[in-house]
């Protein structure tokens, strides 16, 4: 027990970080809330990850991220703790694995030190209290990491398999961004494994097929299933979870051709190795990104053989990772370097113990003694546009710890290894804390200080089941917020329709449902750029009395995909009167077609 007590205040201190007033973001990311809503309520929706449960459409990844808050959602009922407490449980296990993992290669000092670096990364605090996919992408991703670890000390094909298995399942929640660390798992079984070459290609193969099993198995079902007894599929404009998988959210990502991107191609800022070290992204992840670069090069020079695996593992998911952030040319945001932060820790920790263990070599000493500078340089940097005092702090702080990390040989550990610990993370955890602090709300959150980034210190836009005074149509990344006289009138109106509205846009439509309780169409998918559904198909609807009010507001003007959805609301604008509630446009589809219009 008393061996394990740092593990447990690292769990625990990560646990306090991660839920302290974690309601106060209230429903997060609307869009995901919603789809957690409707699985709920159905589970048909709930399976294919639909944004409603009548299933109109589904949300632009695949489900496995909504099936978790889906879940929770059933057993606790709707509301913020039940949608976000399992994200952040996920922020907990993903520090304990990654310490599990780190530990069998570099011991128990580097597993920690990792775990704690994985804790602090500000974009982690963020995403572990928020309900986008990436919370699960890192889990599962750690798990897999742990298991590729695991396969490198037998000869058996088990261990490998639940790698790929793990990959596979991480694919189901954001798609192919979970393949990057595939590139370091095989490397560090071929590398490494004790069996012969033909043994280990052999159980890559199989570890392939469980990436495939694990992650193919719900897109077969889907391309299976009939598209009339299912919900369209967002982000695709073929009603094609191939084409999501392979267009939107995949190789689109990389050519920034994305079709239905309101975006367009070049518009996600400049591409280059500094965009990673750059405002947007640098306070997100780059506390010690530059640090972690040279302990990858010293600690493979000083590591031991297990040290190595580590290494070439961890270091080939960092490289592999920022090489594709760092270029991509299609829709990125900053969040999305959340993906890198257990690579940054398990090359810090592993690292840092190699060059520690060797520190009476100058060569060593003098790598150590850097590294701590660069963090200090680079936490100086990043913390300057907040407060000047702090990043002086920080810099005097990693400068004398870098002195003492050079006179290793010489100064007491328990002088030398705390300074260089809190310097290192005094920084980025000074940025979690305020990320924790400060409620996150919509499409694009971003971690530090209130003013830091856009979504950064957002507003919470609904934190329950009542309407306000006053409402607001919503946008392309932010909720609508229906008032108490519109909720009213989507609750008693809406009794009985299959919809209780259509809005267009996943997010309009996901704060008028969440504020409700009633489906709400959204019309267009996320972007308002997909074909669902299609005019034709919408006057159908309305002519069977399925759909009780359209609720105006402003779209966005797509570069590329369907304009199905201007059509529609065109089309309703012509045919039916509009009323104002609440600040928003309200025409009732069950009402007289106006002169000249043509109602179905």
């Amino acid at each position: 027990m008393r061996a394990r007590l740092p593990l447990l205040l690292l769990l625990a201190g990560t646990a306090v970080l991660y839920l302290w007033r974690l309601g106060d973001s209230g429903w997060a990311n609307a869009y995901y809330s919603a789809a957690a809503q409707a699985g709920a309520a159905s589970w048909k929706a709930w399976f294919f990850g639909a944004t409603d449960p009548s299933g109109s459409v589904t949300v632009d990844k695949a489900p496995a991220a909504t099936w978790v808050m889906g879940l929770s959602a059933r057993l606790f009922g709707v509301n913020a703790w039940s949608i976000l407490v399992p994200q952040a449980l996920m922020g907990v296990a993903s520090v304990g694995l990654l310490h599990a993992a780190v530990k069998r290669t570099a011991g128990e000092a580097a597993g920690l030190v990792a775990g704690a670096v994985l804790a602090l990364t500000p974009v982690a605090v963020l995403m572990f209290r928020f309900n986008n996919p990436d919370a699960l992408l890192v889990l599962l991703l750690v798990a897999g990491a742990y298991c590729a670890v695991r396969a490198t000390e037998g000869a058996r094909p088990g261990w490998p398999a639940l790698a790929g298995a793990a990959v596979g399942f991480a694919f189901l929640a954001k798609m192919l961004q979970a393949f990057l660390v595939l590139p370091a798992f095989g490397l560090v079984y071929l590398a490494f494994a004790p069996t012969s070459l033909p043994r280990r290609a052999w159980h890559l193969v199989v570890a392939l097929g469980a990436v495939v099993a694990a992650g193919g198995w719900w897109v077969l079902v889907v391309e299976l299933v009939p598209a009339s007894a299912r919900p369209y599929v967002g982000g695709s404009q073929r009603n094609s979870v191939l084409e999501l998988a392979l267009g939107y959210n995949g190789l689109g990502r990389l050519t920034g051709d994305e079709v239905g991107s309101v975006g367009g191609g070049g518009g996600w800022g400049s591409t280059g190795w500094s965009r990673l070290l750059g405002a947007e992204m640098g306070g997100q992840i780059a506390w010690l990104l530059p640090t972690a670069v040279v302990l990858l090069i010293a600690g493979w020079w000083a590591g031991r053989r297990a040290e190595r695996v580590g290494l070439v593992l961890w270091g080939g998911w960092l490289v592999v990772t920022a090489v594709v952030f760092s270029f991509m040319n299609g829709i990125i945001h900053s969040y999305y370097t959340v993906a890198l932060a257990p690579a940054i820790g398990a090359v810090t920790g592993i690292g840092a113990v190699a060059l520690w263990r060797r520190r009476r070599d100058p060569v060593a000493a003098a790598a150590l003694s850097g590294a701590l500078a660069v963090a200090a340089l680079q936490g100086h940097l990043l913390l300057l546009d907040w407060s000047a005092a702090f990043a002086a702090v920080v810099l005097v702080l990693g400068l004398l710890g870098a002195v003492g990390l050079f006179l290793a040989a010489v100064v007491p550990a328990a002088v030398v290894v705390p300074v260089a610990l809190v310097a290192a993370l005094l920084g980025p955890g000074a940025y979690s804390a305020a990320t924790a602090a400060t409620p996150h709300s919509g499409a694009i959150p971003s971690a530090g200080p209130a003013r830091a980034g856009p979504g950064g210190g957002g507003q919470v836009l609904f934190s329950g089941g009542r309407g306000t005074s006053a409402g607001r149509a919503g946008g392309l990344l932010n909720a609508s917020e229906p008032g108490e006289e519109l909720v009213a009138l989507l609750r008693d109106g809406g009794e009985g329709f299959t919809w209780a509205a259509a809005a267009v846009g996943s997010n309009s439509a996901a704060g008028y449902q969440l504020g409700s309780g009633m489906p709400v169409m959204a019309v267009g998918g996320f972007n308002g750029t997909d074909p669902s559904p299609t005019p034709e198909r919408f006057r159908q609807l309305v002519a069977e009395g399925r759909v009780r009010y359209f609720l105006g507001g402003a779209g966005m003007p797509a570069q590329s995909g369907s304009d199905a959805s201007r059509r529609i609301a065109e089309w309703v604008e012509e045919t039916f009167e509009a009323t104002e509630v609440d600040g928003v446009t309200v025409y009732d589809l069950t009402g007289p077609a106006l002169t000249g219009g043509a109602q179905g």
